[in-house]
């Protein structure tokens, strides 16, 4: 085992990464979920050789953190031990629901595995980085649209049958759409795509593709795959196609994929997205129905909790007879197999252990990293200032607030409407920009929630009837939001 890997990379359980508070593990389960026995042994094992802290991520992966170069080791060996098989490669990910979803269009599952043997079958897995992704949605209650991946495949019901939207580079509001085909050159297209990322070295993303590239992926033939060389200029000649792994032209039946891709204009110079605007997702936080009986959602608040208290909501679900755990995008956790009337009972208990049981919590638009103490590049006691924001401002937040012990941002690396950052000159603002940005004010770190309530004052004082506070935050614009930040 590695001792630790770089910063920026996956941390895998072979590879853990150094983080403020020590290395940390992240994994996920080939089988999808963990039974709660499975669950309480994982957590008893971060006890043991962590700092106790579990935390479920925004893409649904779940971590361990506070370990050293020798608990590491012991960890992946009772992790082992419990049978415990995790998924390595390249992640292809489908949703926590797949399989079970009475309201999904397809199952994704079969896809992903083939997308999976694929990706093997070609030797990607060793040429590209660890951040590179593929998601299979198949639709339902809890879509994949918010998780951001190089390559996406959503299934859509066409008159000709269900048929894969293919996009690249995004999330399910912004990728660029490449075609909507059957099953087998949806496939191959991801593949197609991955090779084009792995030509151009183990740092790129299908971002960093060229137009041509994508042009050539958005406008394969039924009698040729698209290219996957890397990009050259036309002026030096034409450009063979290269191998692939699997044919794109032929559907399930041997015949001609009946749906042609959209045009190259269509998908990439005019700027089209993924099926135009997108629904904001269904939070995970709740009760679903499935095929057969009800999942429950319950959230960690801003993705962490004691390994403790993951033990004793195992325990009382257990007894409840619930018969998997499931880890979900959103950074939260599906019970499943529990009759729908212990359903109160293990959400009464989450509640009391501190869980998130609503998707109107205020905690769930709220991103904040362990911070100080808990991690030594910490500045800012991140999850104190983050409970005393999301007790006293609830009325205000339906915006994405980002609480960041330091500016590297790792809880929300995106843009927020507003991160509370820390450095040098205690608790900066920054306005609708990342962790990484130059604060527009300052305050101490003690006092940052109630510099953040100066700001919820300011919004409801501005605010128009009917009017959202993630507008009027647009529209006070930076330098009066400073100015509110700023005021004792």
């Amino acid at each position: 085992m590695n001792a630790y890997s770089r910063r920026g990379a996956c941390p895998a359980l072979s590879a853990p990464m150094q983080t403020g508070d020590g290395l940390l593990v992240r994994l996920n389960p080939v089988a999808g979920g963990l039974s709660p026995k499975l669950l309480i042994g994982l957590a008893e094992s971060a006890l043991r050789h962590g700092n106790g802290i579990m935390e479920v991520t925004a893409r649904g992966s779940l971590q361990i953190r506070g370990l050293t170069t020798q608990s590491a080791t012991l960890l992946a060996k009772e992790v082992d031990a419990l049978g415990i098989v995790v998924r390595t490669g390249v992640p292809v990910e489908t949703g926590p629901l797949a399989g079970i979803d009475p309201q999904e269009i397809v199952d994704p599952r079969p896809l992903a595995d083939r997308i999976r043997e694929a990706v093997e079958d070609a030797g990607l897995s060793q040429r590209l980085g660890p951040k590179v992704s593929v998601v299979v949605d198949g639709g339902g209650q809890l879509t994949m649209d918010a998780v951001t991946a190089d390559v996406r495949l959503k299934a859509v019901s066409t008159e000709a049958g269900i048929r894969w939207r293919v996009s690249v580079a995004g999330d399910g509001r912004n990728a660029k759409v490449l075609a909507k085909v059957n099953a087998h050159a949806a496939r191959d297209i991801a593949v197609a795509a991955l090779r084009m990322v792995a030509e151009k070295g183990r740092e790129a993303h299908t971002r960093d593709l060229s137009e041509r590239q994508i042009a050539s992926l958005a406008s394969w033939h039924s009698t040729a795959p698209p290219s996957v060389l890397p990009d050259i200029s036309p002026t030096r000649g034409e450009i063979a196609h290269s191998r692939s792994p699997l044919p794109i032209s032929w559907d399930a039946e041997g015949e001609p994929a009946p749906e042609p891709p959209i045009s190259p204009l269509v998908g990439e110079m005019s700027g089209r997205t993924e099926g135009g605007a997108v629904e904001h997702p269904r939070s995970p936080i709740g009760v679903f129905d499935l095929n057969t009986g009800r999942a429950l959602g319950i959230g960690l608040p801003y993705g962490s909790m004691p390994a403790e208290r993951l033990i004793a909501l195992a325990q009382s679900a257990l007894t409840l007879g619930t018969s998997e755990i499931r880890l979900a995008p959103g950074r939260a956790l599906l019970f499943l197999g529990q009759p729908p009337a212990a359903n109160p009972s293990l959400q009464q208990t989450a509640a009391t252990l501190g869980f998130v049981t609503a998707p109107t919590d205020p905690r769930t638009r709220i991103a904040a990293c362990p911070g100080a103490p808990a991690c030594a590049s910490g500045r800012i006691a991140t999850r104190d200032i983050a409970e005393a924001i999301a007790t006293e401002n609830a009325d205000s937040l339906d915006f994405t607030l980002h609480v960041s012990g330091c500016a590297k941002g790792c809880a929300h690396p995106g843009p927020a409407a507003l991160t509370v950052v820390g450095g040098e000159n205690g608790a900066g603002l920054v306005v609708n920009a990342t962790a990484k940005a130059l604060p527009a004010g300052y305050r101490p770190g003690y006092d940052a929630a109630r510099g953040i309530g100066r700001v919820a004052a300011a919004i409801r004082s501005a605010r128009y009837q009917g009017e959202t506070a993630a507008a009027c935050l647009t529209r006070l614009g930076p330098a009066d939001i400073a100015e509110a930040y700023r005021q004792e």
